[in-house]
């Protein structure tokens, strides 16, 4: 019995022991797991610091980086904003510089009398009353866009350290724009009393020379007149500064992009004919030339030098549409021209979708397209300039009141819109439209001058708006104009008479 028990007892031991064995390798193996997770977890655990410490590197890289950006960039652009209290902070320690012509004459300045009560004067008064602009009734043109400059003081320091001390203001910078005073007087006088606007752009630079607009006023009585101007009840829109800011049809000036369309779409261009009776019928819609005119047998350079509508609207409605709206956009269509004043968008809308009537309306200037002075003034600047389109600027640099430059705008390339040969092929063709064409009045020039007229009619009774586009001289540019005359007529007869005087004043006659 005890040997039984005995026996019993042993197998017992046996099976724990046996038990004990199997244990142990499942223990180690769920230990060595918790270390293999554990050693995850903290793997895991590094990474994510190091994810936490780069974004907060990256986050503190940026911050600097803006607040680099801001001090630099956005900081005068913010402070230049009229609804900023800093400038009024400013005006009482500093007295509003002057803002001159590139040649030198004074556009704007502070009188201060014995009492030292300021009043801004503007020694041309309506000349350059829509680009200089104002600093009453809101800020507006050079005064708005340089009004921290303005504002600023660069004098020796120690002379502005003793000014203050003796409660005196410091002399603000000198603002001296890219505009010629002379070119802009003769402009403004060419235009007389009829509603319009000019421009003229330096083309290698993108510099503006002149830029007027009519009806206009004076912005040294502009806050007495001001309820008068605003009632506006003659409808001249005064205060809209009609070189950058009216949209008009662009008329024939507008031949110049359809036949560069056609050109791009049609390399053997030379070939082109079209036989000219008067007039021709698309879409339904009867395409007439001015006064009925028939041209007979045209080439593309001669539709051009004559400007035949029946011609170009031919042409218009066989044009890949896509293709010819991105010309249009390269050209500044539909988007910002970029430039630091107050502009509007020119308009492009032809599409697919367009009939053919609206295809040949548009081909020939009419239709829906609209298009500012400035914007046409591009274009010619563009082609004088070998296809390269540059930003229009108004400011040349600032200066201290110790003629000190303090800032220098440098003219900044916008974009190559067509090639160098091509844009000499469209200055060949618009030099026929003087040499041989509707603006025969400037061949007598000592010069050779490209350009286009424009007839852009408004209304069904004929009212038309005269327009001229074009540069000189042509194998070496130094000036492309624009010119619009309201109401007026034909390009020819209103548009380029101004726009010789110009050339004259600008290149010597």
């Amino acid at each position: 019995m005890r040997r039984k028990e005995n026996e019993s007892a042993e197998r017992s031991r046996n099976g724990k022991r046996k038990s004990t064995k199997r244990k142990e390798p499942r223990a180690a193996e769920r230990k060595e797991r918790r270390d293999r997770n554990a050693d995850k977890d903290r793997k895991r655990g590094n990474r994510q610091v190091i994810a936490v410490a780069y974004c907060v590197v990256i986050v503190f890289l940026g911050m600097i980086g803006y607040l680099v950006k801001f001090m630099v960039q956005d900081s005068q652009e913010i402070i230049n904003n009229p609804a900023n209290k800093r400038q009024e902070l400013l005006a009482e320690r500093i007295v509003r510089g002057d803002i001159v012509s590139s040649d030198g004459r004074v556009l704007a300045t502070t009188e201060t009398d014995q009492k030292g009560n300021e009043t801004r004067v503007y020694p041309y008064k309506n000349v350059f009353c829509h680009v200089v602009g104002r600093v009453w009734n809101s800020k507006t043109g050079i005064e708005l866009e340089q009004s921290f400059p303005l504002l600023t003081s660069h004098v020796n320091p120690l002379k502005q350290l003793s000014n203050q001390l003796q409660g005196q203001k410091n002399q603000g910078d000198i603002v001296v724009t890219t505009l010629n005073a002379k070119l802009q007087q003769i402009a403004y006088d060419a235009l007389g009393n009829q509603k319009g606007a000019v421009v003229a752009i330096e083309p290698s630079t993108g510099k503006v020379l002149a830029m007027v607009s009519k009806p206009d006023y004076d912005p040294n009585t502009v806050r007495s007149e001001w309820d008068s101007l605003v009632a506006d009840e003659a409808g001249n829109s005064a205060l809209l500064n009609r070189a950058t800011q009216g949209l008009y049809p662009p008329g024939s000036t507008f031949k110049i992009l359809t036949a560069m369309e056609y050109m791009r779409e049609n390399p053997s261009f030379d070939k082109y004919r079209y036989e000219c009776s008067g007039s021709d019928t698309f879409g339904g819609n009867v395409i007439r030339c001015y006064n009925g005119e028939h041209h007979g047998t045209v080439d593309l350079k001669s539709s051009l030098a004559h400007s035949c509508n029946g011609s170009f609207a031919h042409i218009g409605v066989g044009l890949n549409r896509k293709s010819y709206r991105k010309l249009c956009e390269a050209f500044g269509f539909n988007s910002s021209l970029g430039v630091k004043f107050v502009s509007s968008r020119s308009r492009f809308v032809l599409d697919e979708k367009s009939d053919t009537a609206e295809a040949a309306q548009t081909a020939i200037g009419q239709g829906k397209t609209t298009i500012t002075p400035l914007q046409n003034a591009l274009i010619s600047a563009t082609i004088a300039n070998d296809g390269v389109m540059m930003t229009p600027y108004l400011v040349d640099h600032t200066e201290s009141v110790d003629g000190h430059v303090v800032k220098k705008y440098e003219p900044q390339e916008k974009r190559t819109v067509i090639s160098r040969k091509r844009a000499n092929q469209v200055t060949r063709m618009m030099r026929s439209v003087v040499s041989d064409g509707t603006a025969a009045a400037l061949r007598n020039l000592p010069y050779p001058v490209a350009g286009k007229t424009g007839t852009a009619e408004i209304d069904s009774e004929g009212t038309s708006h005269a327009w001229f586009v074009g540069f000189a001289p042509a194998a070496d540019p130094k000036i492309a104009v624009s010119v619009i005359v309201e109401g007026a007529g034909t390009g020819s007869q209103y548009a380029v008479p101004i726009a010789a005087k110009m050339l004259e004043e600008y290149l010597g006659n």
